[in-house]
């Protein structure tokens, strides 16, 4: 069978599908994954990868939307709790990339898309080639009604190509059920995290002689949010009795956060698995890749949500109870104390961690997804 998998041009959007694509791919399919921009980063998985929007450059999309649209700036800072409140802004990520995806699909001839939630494009290429979508869950946001909105707001393209939505759809929810209200939304599937391959460096084969507090901000909020969070942590950190690693990637530049306090280091670019692993708590600014990783591991959160999709991860640590929700502003040496020093945050961690490994596999997903396609 073939299966064409479509994303978002993000590193965040694609890193997350990759697991249900290995598992298709070991299953003995041919697949093929769609994206571009930053999101071309998913052929170092091992997958072959097509471009379908060459020189597009995300982040100067992001630049000019910003000044054509000053009123999209509101993504990268509202407090959205239903990601369908910012419906409008979610095609400017999958518009583009329409032609290309069209033309992938009509050149490899999938049986089946899968698509992750936040992207639109597979929609029209699965409804003009008449194939099913599978949706691929992302974080915490909830699938009820996501196609519709980009039915909507994508009218004119639907239109152009004379389609509606697919016949045929289901969607594959990665999100633990305790973590969600009601029940989960179509297949239930473990998360498994990549996070792109690299070899460790020595430090992180160490054994620290004191927790290990693991920071990051993602790939997109130290461009459209700054660095203010990674400031607050700096200074906190001499009133922390912890190792504290600051796992920013190698494009983040940090000459203006000054001199680095002893128990504080930059590491450049790590997996996040590989650094959770000997970490003791994970501060992050609510990105959904980041914040299912820990739940693999049963590491404790601190969340200082920036916007988009960022609030909703974080309410769901905080709801949960591995973790805390705060501002920046809030970002202090007593609340990274309380969640070092207190034990219910790596008790009730380690509950979701084993719900985690009880959910079906993705190899279990890809077999599902083979019956649905066959009926």
């Amino acid at each position: 069978m073939r299966v064409l998998v479509v994303s978002a041009p993000g590193v965040g959007h694609v890193f997350p599908i990759v697991p249900l694509t290995w598992a298709l791919r070991a299953a003995g399919h041919d697949v093929l994954v769609a994206t571009a921009s930053a999101g071309l980063v998913v052929a170092g998985a091992g997958l072959p990868v097509v471009d379908v929007l060459p020189g597009y450059d995300m982040r100067q999309q992001f630049a000019q939307l910003r000044e054509q649209h000053p009123h999209f700036a509101e993504m990268g800072t509202r407090r959205v709790r239903d990601v369908k409140e910012v419906g409008e802004f979610l095609p400017f990520l999958t518009r583009p990339l329409v032609p290309g995806v069209l033309a992938a699909a009509e050149r490899f001839r999938p049986d089946v898309i899968v698509e992750g939630s936040m992207s639109g494009a597979g929609l029209i290429a699965a409804a003009r080639l008449g194939v099913p979508r599978v949706g691929h869950g992302f974080g915490f946001v909830r699938p009820a009604g996501m196609t519709e909105m980009f039915r909507e707001h994508m009218a004119a393209e639907f239109e152009q190509h004379g389609v509606g939505l697919p016949e045929r759809m289901a969607h594959v929810d990665i999100a633990p059920p305790s973590m969600i209200a009601g029940e989960p939304e179509g297949w239930s599937m473990r998360y498994v995290p990549y996070n792109g391959g690299g070899v460790e460096p020595d430090s992180l084969g160490e054994i620290p002689d004191r927790p290990r507090v693991a920071v990051t901000l993602g790939t997109v909020a130290p461009t459209m949010n700054g660095l203010g969070p990674v400031e607050r942590i700096i200074a906190a950190a001499p009133d922390v009795d912890a190792e504290f690693v600051l796992a920013l990637g190698e494009k983040v530049a940090l000459d203006s956060l000054g001199p680095l306090p002893s128990n504080v280091r930059a590491a450049g670019w790590i997996p996040l698995n590989s650094l959770l692993a000997s970490s003791s708590l994970l501060i992050h600014h609510g990105g959904a890749g980041t914040a299912m990783t820990p739940l693999t591991m049963g590491v404790p959160q601190l969340v200082a949500p920036s916007g988009a999709d960022r609030y909703i991860n974080a309410d769901a640590v905080q709801d949960r109870g591995i973790g805390l929700q705060v501002e920046e502003s809030e970002l202090d040496a007593r609340v990274i104390n309380q969640l070092l020093d207190e034990d219910k945050f790596r008790t009730t961690a380690a509950e979701v961690a084993a719900e985690v490994a009880a959910m079906p596999s993705p190899a279990e997903v890809a077999a599902r997804v083979i019956d649905f396609v066959r009926g």
